[in-house]
C-alpha cells in the first residue's frame, strides 16, 4: 500500500480510498455523480487511469479519474517554475570597528 505526498499533502489512490460513497469527476472534468468506491475503481481501470482523491473533506469526498504519474510530473514541474521565479531577500553585512567616525559611518549606510 503505496502513499504518495505532493507538497506534504497525502493523497489517496485507488484501493485506498475506503469511503462508501464518492462525487466522481472523468479525466475530461465532466461529473459523472455520486457512486460507491468500487464502481468508480471499476471505472477508472477501465479507461486505464487512477482514481484519486482530491477533496477528502467534501460530503462526499470527491475523486478524479486521471493519470496520476502526469498528474505528479506536473505538478513537480509547476512547483520547480515557482521556486524558479521566487525572490530571495540578500541580505548584506558590513563590520563596523569601534572607533568609525560619522562621515565613515554614513558612507558605509
Amino acid at each position: 500500500m503505496e502513499v504518495f505526498v505532493i507538497a506534504t499533502k497525502e493523497v489517496e489512490l485507488n484501493e485506498q480510498i475506503r469511503d462508501k460513497e464518492l462525487r466522481v469527476v472523468s479525466a475530461t472534468g465532466e461529473q459523472l455523480g455520486i457512486m460507491s468506491a468500487k464502481q468508480a475503481l471499476n471505472l477508472a481501470q477501465e479507461s486505464d487511469l487512477d482514481l484519486v482523491k482530491i477533496a477528502p473533506m467534501a460530503k462526499p469526498p470527491v475523486c478524479k479519474i486521471m493519470d496520476y504519474g502526469k498528474y505528479r510530473f506536473d505538478q513537480a514541474k509547476r512547483e520547480k517554475e515557482q521556486r524558479k521565479k521566487q525572490k530571495t531577500a540578500d541580505i548584506k553585512e558590513i563590520r563596523l570597528s569601534l572607533n568609525i567616525d560619522v562621515h565613515d559611518l554614513n558612507t558605509k549606510v
